[in-house]
């Protein structure tokens, strides 16, 4: 038992550091920090406009098919670091197996362009 607390204490020490620092780090915020808040500060929004419509209304769904777009291609692309790193192990077969991947998301790039969900009227 005595074994694995000591082989916890390292990760033990370092939660109690970074707890300290961040609790430092917030002091020193609100002690240093301009908190002298005005009106237009206060408001709903820091620009100083007040909301123009409810805010319980409908988005038009373009909204998020063009996050769920970059989500997805997104993902897609981060596929290529690991691949770029590993190209000098991987050989023929490991770039010849990622230009199908490049191909299929150019493929599902074009398709959607095509379709019109990258255009905004």
């Amino acid at each position: 038992m005595q074994s694995v607390l000591g082989d916890y204490a390292p990760v033990l020490i370092f939660g109690c550091v970074s707890v300290v620092i961040a609790a430092a780090m917030l002091g020193m915020a609100l002690l240093s920090g301009h908190q002298k808040p005005y009106p237009e500060k206060l408001t709903a929004y820091e620009c100083g406009f007040g909301p123009f419509d409810d805010t319980r209304r409908r988005f038009d769904v373009r909204f998020y098919l063009v996050a769920i777009l970059f989500i997805i291609f997104d993902l897609e692309v981060a596929f290529l670091f690991p691949w770029a790193i590993s190209l000098g192990r991987i050989g023929l077969f490991g770039f010849l197996s990622m230009l199908g991947f490049l191909a299929v998301l150019g493929i599902g790039f074009l398709y959607e362009w095509r379709k019109g969900a990258l255009d905004w009227d």
